[in-house]
């Protein structure tokens, strides 16, 4: 059973930086696209990052590049978003997500809500705050 769990999720002042890991637990394929995404309140789901696990090519958001980078370490079955200069817009849930079963192995799609289908599995979410 493929399962997603975040973590790393505080509250922070502008211009500060945190970690988030979401470890991925239940693909069978050792490379696999996982994505973080982002909702803020009032806001629909946003796409931040996607690393395919296999060579670890990575794509970022306009919005956060050059300030937020994934990463992955393959023994730990763990992906990392490291988020640096945090603004008070990226106060938001941070998602982690893997794809479904039939898009396991392949790489990373474009960032964009027309290509999300992709993925098929989501984690509960882990909250960041970013006051002014």
């Amino acid at each position: 059973q493929v399962r997603l769990a975040e973590s790393g999720g505080d509250a922070v002042q502008a211009g500060g930086s945190l970690k988030l890991a979401c470890v991925v637990t239940g693909y069978s394929s050792s490379g696999n696209c996982i994505g973080w995404f982002r909702r803020a309140q009032g806001k629909e789901r946003e796409g931040v990052a996607y690393i395919y696990t296999g060579n670890g090519a990575t794509t970022h958001a306009d919005s956060v590049r050059g300030r937020f980078t994934i990463s992955r370490d393959k023994a730990k079955n763990t992906v990392y978003l490291q988020m640096n200069d945090l603004k008070p817009e990226d106060t938001a849930t941070y998602i982690c997500a893997g794809p479904r079963l039939d898009r396991s192995g392949y790489a990373c799609p474009p960032i964009g809500a027309r290509y999300e289908n992709h993925f098929g599995y989501w984690g509960q979410g882990t909250q960041v705050t970013v006051s002014s």
